[in-house]
């Protein structure tokens, strides 16, 4: 065995920790902020500002003291539609029609069995690429990636005699580090990310466009940035992983507990014919997508002259179309789904865990509401980007979009959930970053939050399966404290960061667009 060790972390790590379990939850936080929001725009209510609009020309604001009556009146009989469930245009539903096509699949065992069938048979140089690759690849379904990527990892090590804690790091690296990158379009983050996106410029009068100018599809605007950092993040993390924590942790003491078998993670016969059934079904359901893209979705131009895309506008449907059908094909051949019953179960299951984002997206969206409809959102984003333009930074887009990076970054290791703090920080640097510098568009923004966000996770104790993948480690070494965790973690965390920013700022710089 190791070296034991305390449990209680020292300097910087017991810092960050002491910090984070201070905070609030951030649906209490988002209850703060609407209670805040009101009694300070009774203390300022009718100071006046100028900003410029999307064209260019100056706008009037006022601040709209919200304890008033008539505003009492407006925050009763906007709070359930217009505030909550029809913020944004739907947001709230588009989440929840993407999460039940994705929990058809997961609660069917597809995502398990594929991770298992692929993970097994690969030669050991290749482990790490593989592992770090299918970790950033389970964020599509992430409980897969952390209940049974970073396990299997670790029973993969092991059953070659090496330090299970190795194909953990690795696995976990992938899973969390790199979350915000895929080859899979419109997953549930680019959605959550995208949709809020459009909703946060055009809210603030922000022109929802990229660089070129042209119009932006929220689910699909960082495509080709994540397509590119999947495989970028996979050999990166790699490297890390033998140049680095492997040799390290190869110096280290284990144990394999009796009742572990390999076996346990073997691709059953059932498992084996389920997959093979929904490798049809994806053919099948492609196919019908791509019927659906050449005829009744099919690009025109209406009667004004623009183009309208059906296809990519209901691309989340046909997304949740497609892992439905998929996940139906596996369940019924692998025996997990006996009767329609079980399909229904299967979203049913998948809707339980979004209990919490009601909650959370009810006070954050009417949060938000009261932020626009008062005018303060305007008013934190006007005194931000005068701000910065006295600072002179309007002209170093470069070291703007840096510096976003490293306060996101710096935010994340106290703050846990990526959708919280994008509906925080996004209303507010979204259109401040633009008035700064026009080149700062929404779709580069949110790029920046997405890389900051997700190379800190595994560096992190607020990330919410921090501490059951500490419990998974322990297993093979029942000494290892939270530190050391952390400590083993902090090259994948380093290097992630590094190469990625590098990467935003290439495809910022040589004008290579983020998406489509």
């Amino acid at each position: 065995m190791s070296t034991p060790s305390s449990d209680s972390p020292k300097g910087f790590i017991a810092f960050v920790e002491r910090v984070g379990r201070r905070i609030p939850d951030p649906v209490i936080l988002f209850i703060w902020f609407l209670v805040g929001t009101l009694l300070l725009t009774a203390l300022i209510g009718g100071l006046t500002f100028e900003t410029y609009g999307a064209g260019g020309d100056p706008v009037r604001h006022e601040i709209r003291n919200m304890l008033s009556s008539e505003h009492v009146v407006w925050l009763f009989d906007n709070a359930l539609l217009a505030n909550w469930l029809g913020f944004g245009g739907g947001v709230l539903g588009v989440i929840l029609i993407v999460m039940l096509g994705v929990g058809v699949a997961e609660n069917s065992g597809l995502f398990a069995a594929i991770l298992k069938k692929v993970s097994r048979g690969i030669p050991v140089r290749w482990l790490p690429l593989l592992l770090v690759f299918l970790g950033i690849m389970s964020s599509i379904a992430t409980d897969a990636g952390y209940l049974i990527l970073i396990p299997l990892a670790g029973l993969l090590y092991a059953g070659i005699g090496k330090n299970p804690l190795i194909g953990m790091a690795a696995a976990f690296a992938g899973v969390s580090a790199g979350f915000s990158a895929n080859l899979i379009p419109a997953t549930p983050i680019d959605v959550i990310i995208g949709v809020n996106a459009q909703v946060f410029a055009e809210a603030q009068g922000i022109p929802f466009v990229n660089a070129a100018g042209e119009a932006l599809t929220p689910a699909t605007m960082h495509y080709y940035f994540i397509f590119v950092s999947t495989f970028v993040l996979a050999a990166v993390g790699a490297w890390v992983t033998l140049k680095f924590v492997g040799p390290r942790l190869e110096q280290k003491e284990y144990s394999v507990p009796e009742e572990l078998k390999i076996s346990d993670f073997d691709v059953t016969d059932a498992e084996q014919k389920g997959l093979r059934w929904a490798g049809i079904a994806l053919v099948l359901s492609l196919l019908a997508v791509w019927g659906l893209a050449v005829g009744p979705l099919a690009p025109y131009e209406n009667e004004a002259g623009a183009e309208v895309t059906p296809f990519l506008n209901n691309i989340i449907l046909l997304i949740t179309f497609v892992f439905t059908a998929i996940g139906v094909a596996f369940g019924v051949a692998s025996g997990k789904f006996r009767s329609m019953l079980d399909v229904v179960k299967a979203m049913v299951k998948q809707m339980d865990t979004m209990g919490y984002i009601l909650v959370l997206t009810f006070f954050c969206y009417n949060f938000l509401g009261v932020l626009s409809y008062s005018g303060l959102g305007a008013y934190i984003t006007f005194l931000g980007a005068n701000l910065l333009t006295g600072m002179g930074l309007q002209s170093f887009p470069v070291l703007l979009l840096i510096g976003f990076v490293f306060v996101t970054a710096l935010i994340n290791l106290f703050v846990g959930g990526l959708t919280s703090k994008w509906m925080l920080l996004g209303p507010i640097f979204i259109p401040m970053l633009y008035m700064v510098n026009p080149a700062m568009t929404p779709d580069l923004v949110a790029a920046a939050f997405r890389v900051a966000d997700s190379a800190t996770n595994i560096i992190t104790p607020m990330m919410s399966y921090a501490g059951i993948i500490l419990a998974f480690m322990r297993k093979y070494n029942k000494d290892l404290s939270f530190g050391e965790m952390i400590a083993m973690m902090l090259p994948y965390s380093l290097a992630f960061m590094g190469v990625w920013i590098l990467l935003l700022v290439g495809f910022f710089t040589l004008g290579i667009p983020l998406g489509f």
